[in-house]
């Protein structure tokens, strides 16, 4: 069965693809290298044995969209590209929108063009903006998002909603809480291109001396030690959840046209219990300072995975000091 993975070549998208060809499955890797490199292509024929078929182009471009979803039988689609960092997007907000939207409703609209079916989605806990209850389950409100990124994710999941219940596509929106870690192998990992919008990549590049000094946003959050509170989930076990899913359309085992699943730990940590399991885990002391807060960031998510563990039979099993290790081993590659 082919697979398209949109955007395979960036963080998620290159070990999905790894399990996808663990599994048994080919897969087309989409991806235009805005966010990504093209040596990851090498790292992941490394690490499985198989080199996957590679289209490098931007999804905003439809006609080349139609012409991928033309030229090859599909048995699902799994659609990680979109532009990711929350402080960019309140920067560049129609960037955004554009990137994020547009590239969707091109795969959407080529989907039904060829009759193609089984999409799974990669939407984000910040759908449900700050939370009244921790865990959060898939029932809690979506609510205004914080950011442009947010949004988008908000919207797409909108759209999927609506072209699900018109056209009866079959699709699964799953929402991640905070991916980290890297392949253990080493191989694989996330690599941000210039100054890293997320917390690991900078606590990695902190500890090796690539940055002077960890930035901290915000001590004064009404949490126990003051620092934001998120669900940090290893990237292996994320990329192990959309195969499940993948599973579920194509076994026609899905109980609605669109589903949502929560993929977390189920466990809340907050930057220095991070700081704190980074510096365990790997012996190494982390230079970092308490600076204001940054615009767009929430107090605290978790998740509730009990939805994900009894209807997709997945649940997380790597801790968050195994996670912050393999990061660790990854960032000493480079």
């Amino acid at each position: 069965m082919k697979i398209v993975v949109t955007g395979g070549l960036g963080f998620i998208g290159s070990h999905t693809v790894v399990e996808l060809q663990n599994e048994g499955f080919k897969v087309i890797i989409v991806d235009n290298l805005s966010n990504s490199k093209i040596e990851v292509l090498n790292q992941i024929t490394s690490i499985t044995g198989i080199k996957p078929q590679f289209e490098q182009f931007d999804l905003l471009d439809k006609e080349r969209v139609n012409t991928l979803f033309n030229n090859n039988k599909i048995a699902g689609i799994i659609h990680f590209a979109a532009s990711k960092a929350v402080g960019e997007s309140v920067e560049k907000p129609l960037l955004y929108y554009q990137n994020n939207l547009g590239s969707l409703l091109n795969v959407l609209d080529a989907m039904l063009a060829t009759k193609q079916d089984h999409l799974i989605f990669s939407s984000s806990c910040t759908v449900y903006g700050q939370a009244d209850q921790m865990p959060i389950t898939e029932n809690a409100p979506r609510k205004d998002a914080e950011s442009p990124y947010g949004n988008t994710k908000k919207i797409a999941e909108d759209i999927l909603l609506d072209t699900t219940n018109a056209y009866k596509y079959n699709a699964i929106a799953l929402r991640y809480f905070n991916p980290i870690g890297a392949h253990p192998s080493a191989k694989i990992g996330e690599l941000p291109i210039g100054i890293p919008q997320n917390l690991i990549p900078y606590v990695t590049q902190t500890a090796a001396g690539i940055r002077k000094e960890l930035a901290v946003f915000g001590a004064d959050y009404p949490t126990p030690d003051g620092t934001a509170i998120r669900d940090y989930i290893h990237v292996v076990d994320l990329a192990k959840a959309h195969i499940v899913a993948l599973k579920r359309l194509i076994e026609k085992k899905n109980k609605t046209n669109l589903e949502f699943f929560n993929i977390g730990t189920g466990k809340g940590s907050s930057v220095l219990d991070v700081i704190k399991a980074f510096e365990n885990s790997t012996k190494k002391k982390l230079n970092y300072k308490i600076v204001a807060r940054r615009e767009g960031d929430i107090t605290e998510a978790y998740a509730d995975t009990t939805l994900a563990n009894t209807e997709l039979g997945w649940k997380a099993e790597k801790s968050l000091e195994n996670a912050l290790y393999d990061a660790w081993q990854w960032q000493l590659k480079q």
